[in-house]
């Protein structure tokens, strides 16, 4: 059980504060309820670039990464579809110095066009390595092209095209940091070694004064009914692969919690019956996997795999078909859903011994509507049924509701 404060301030910041008196060190986390979902078609990979734009320097801190090594922390940052996140850790007793990192680059990050030209060039070499010159990196572009037709999870994090972070003004980069990056688009959370009553007077010296428009809305677009869509991508990777998407729900769905499980039986380590059966005893695979986005709004359950040498496309689609449909034929035996029931425990369990992870976790928690949630992930995982299961692998595996992408090597 995970005790915490929940403060919102009179600017709108949301303070989640947990005291942990185990550890000798606290973590502050920044989150912004800013991610790609919240770019326009023409100018996608904007949160990415804040990102590393954040480090590039505020009105009263140069560098970013020299307070916080002087201080004996490390800080970092990711940013997804849904929310961009700035973490550091430091010893409890120099807990100030990142909130006073982050509540500077909140109130007056530096955007120069020398600082805009400095990230362009990182990001768009970022996108080249990771995208274009990588194997399979372009697999996002692909897939979420074929999901999506209207919601904006149809391009990935990194942007549609490096055009998109090249040609950005600075007047177009200085409005997206205007609307999204104060205090009411942000969530705070303090934790540590550290009282929660000294964390609550810390966070309103060094962010109550921060001033800032009230939380932009978001009106995002629904996907209609899907149709099975296919794209054959010849490219030069080194070995065949075929990536299936099916379309699931929310994350804050009842179900969430089946998927997840569904996800595991099938793709987990090597136990799983994708690994099991269709790696070591059919010996069609060099690789097999099953995993879900995770996103806040209706995301993906993701197959992939990599068939060896002797096996045609056709071939690797129909044994994991075969999978597929006897999971929406067969009910998983109790045995088997405890032990993957007890896996997911342990792993929430390890988790709580971070700091870190937990100071992430209730940020993540709080964008999804309330920090406490972090506390019922346990019950829902335990809660679900083999029928469960069944059911929405039932409503999950229905061609119409996929979209693959095959790739084949070329010389």
């Amino acid at each position: 059980m995970v005790k915490l404060e929940k403060h919102i301030l009179p600017n709108g910041l949301r303070v989640i504060l947990h005291e942990d008196t185990t550890t000798p060190m606290v973590a502050v986390n920044v989150v912004y309820d800013v991610g790609s979902r919240d770019e326009s078609p023409d100018r996608t990979g904007f949160a990415h670039l804040f990102e590393h734009l954040m480090f590039g320097g505020s009105a009263n801190v140069p560098d970013f990464d020299i307070p916080i090594q002087m201080a004996g922390g490390e800080n970092n940052a990711f940013t997804n579809s849904d929310m961009t996140s700035f973490y550091n850790v430091v010893p409890a007793a120099n807990v100030e110095t990142p909130l006073w990192l982050e509540s500077d680059r909140m109130q007056s990050l530096t955007i120069s066009e020398e600082a805009l030209s400095v990230q362009q060039k990182v990001v768009v070499e970022e996108f080249k390595e990771t995208c274009l010159n990588e194997p399979y990196g372009d697999l996002m572009h692909h897939i979420t092209s074929l999901a999506y037709t209207v919601h904006p999870y149809r391009w990935p994090t990194i942007g549609l095209v490096p055009e998109h972070i090249s040609e950005a003004t600075l007047a177009d980069v200085q409005a997206f940091y205007d609307k999204h990056y104060h205090p009411a688009n942000a969530v705070l959370v303090i934790a540590g070694n550290i009282p929660a009553d000294r964390s609550l007077a810390l966070a309103q010296k060094w962010f109550g004064d921060i001033d800032g428009p009230q939380q932009p809305t978001r009106a995002l677009p629904k996907e209609g009914k899907h149709t099975y869509q296919r794209k054959l991508v010849q490219s030069t990777v080194p070995l065949p692969a075929i990536y299936r998407a099916y379309g699931m729900v929310p994350r804050l769905h009842d179900d969430y919690y089946a998927y997840d499980l569904l996800s595991d039986v099938l793709g987990n380590g090597r136990s799983s019956r994708l690994y099991q059966r269709l790696h070591k005893e059919q010996n069609l695979f060099s690789v097999i996997d099953s995993y879900i986005s995770g996103s806040f709004d209706a995301g993906l359950f993701m197959l992939e795999g990599q068939p060896l040498p002797h096996v045609s496309a056709d071939q690797a689609r129909a044994a994991i078909l075969a999978e597929l449909h006897d999971m929406q034929t067969t009910p998983i035996l109790e045995s088997e859903l405890q032990k993957l029931k007890n896996k997911v425990e342990a792993s929430l369990e390890y988790a709580e011994v971070s700091i870190l992870h937990k100071a992430q976790s209730m940020a993540y928690f709080e964008l999804l509507g309330d920090a406490n949630l972090i506390n019922q992930e346990s019950s829902s995982y335990q809660a679900v049924t083999s029928e469960d299961i069944l059911r929405v692998a039932n409503e999950l595996f229905e061609e119409d509701n996929c979209s693959e992408v095959v790739y084949e090597p070329v010389t």
